[in-house]
């Protein structure tokens, strides 16, 4: 695996919350960092691809969901004391 250097401008909070973090986990703050960035693109990735298939898959089933609706609303019941 080739890695490659960046630079990762924290303010001074940020700063202090990463080495916070990185000493808790017994981990260097690098690690920390990198790690967070797996985390953020594995939930963007499963939320884009939630999205696509709720985007196919919703059109497909718009009916039964409507009907679901409506029969749910009329089934409600209000509670009173």
């Amino acid at each position: 695996m080739r890695c490659m250097a960046i630079t990762l401008r924290l303010d001074d909070q940020e700063i202090q919350a990463l080495r916070r973090r990185a000493e808790v986990d017994g981990r260097s703050m690098q690690e920390v960092a990198r790690q967070a960035v797996r985390d953020y693109i594995e939930r963007a990735n499963r939320r884009d691809l939630l999205n696509r298939v709720l985007d196919t898959e919703l059109p497909r089933y718009a009916e039964a969901i409507e009907r679901l609706g409506q029969w749910s609303a009329s089934t409600s019941t209000t509670c009173s004391t």
